[in-house]
């Protein structure tokens, strides 16, 4: 017996791999967001079909891609493949989009709070953000309105390590919550408050159309109550308070993750939560 100086048939098995990096497979689940290397596009899966994976941006836009080689997740190449078993725990998202924790147990409250104008608002952020809300200890409290925001915040007396972050509707130029944020912010705990908002008459409007089977939220005169205008212009029962509150939860029933909402609200609830978590 002596050794072979050639060694082995180089010809045998797969020569044309010897030295390729191997891609890690990641099955294409719903929810899950992924970077097609060639266009840049990035994305959350909405679903596949013979063999094409749809995604669709925070901006509601998109995209059809075939699956394979060609996309990144967090940055690292991967090859997209069709989903054949339960999605691994260790790459669930949470309906905001972000990765969710490994242990589900909530963090001890943070001393910051998180206000929002309305019961409504505040169910809104808890379906989407309600995850990450609850890793990172922050409570979100609603107001009953804003009209008396000034001396909600001064009677919580906001300091650098107790903050307060505010999500305001209709928060436009020269509306009455407008004249009310700038009171906040010029008032003695300005530095520490940060009010911020969305265009829209109220939160309803925050959900994408497109998900109830609309093309557009109907136009409703100024004389008319917003939300029951809304529920009579789709022919909704809106008579009673009871006729409202159900057709808000139909609508917020159509909600699933953050894809479904207007960008105009993911930016400054986003840019709320940043603010009253961020180190001291």
């Amino acid at each position: 017996m002596h050794d072979d100086r050639y060694g082995s048939d180089v010809l045998s098995g797969d020569w044309r791999a010897v030295g390729r990096p191997v891609l890690p497979r990641r099955e294409a689940i719903r929810d899950l967001v992924v970077e097609e290397i060639a266009t840049g596009f990035c994305g959350a899966v909405l679903g596949i079909e013979k063999n094409i994976v749809t995604l669709e941006d925070r901006f509601g836009k998109t995209r059809l891609f075939p699956l394979g080689p060609g996309f990144m997740i967090d940055g690292a190449p991967v090859v997209l493949v069709a989903p054949v078993a339960k999605q691994p725990a260790g790459w669930a998202r949470t309906a905001s989009g972000s990765f969710a924790a490994a242990s589900d147990r909530a963090r001890v409250a943070l001393p910051s709070r998180i206000f929002v104008e309305g019961r409504h608002d505040a169910e809104l952020v808890e379906k989407v953000w309600g995850a990450d809300l609850r890793v990172e200890g922050v409570v979100v409290e609603y107001l009953e309105g804003v009209d008396d925001l000034d001396a909600i915040v001064r009677e919580f007396a906001p300091s650098r390590d107790r903050r307060v972050g505010v999500l305001v509707d209709h928060l436009v130029p020269n509306s009455k919550e407008s004249r009310i944020a700038d009171a906040v912010a010029r008032g003695p705990f300005g530095a520490h408050v940060l009010v911020v908002g969305h265009p829209y008459i109220d939160v309803w409007q925050a959900v994408k159309p497109e998900r109830l089977g609309w093309r557009a939220w109907p136009d409703i005169p100024r004389r008319t109550e917003w939300k029951h205008g809304i529920c009579e212009a789709l022919g909704w029962a809106h008579e009673e308070q009871a006729d409202i509150a159900r057709a808000w939860q139909r609508i917020l029933g159509q909600v699933r993750t953050f894809a479904d909402l207007e960008p105009a609200l993911l930016g400054r609830v986003e840019q709320l939560i940043d603010f009253v978590t961020e180190p001291a």
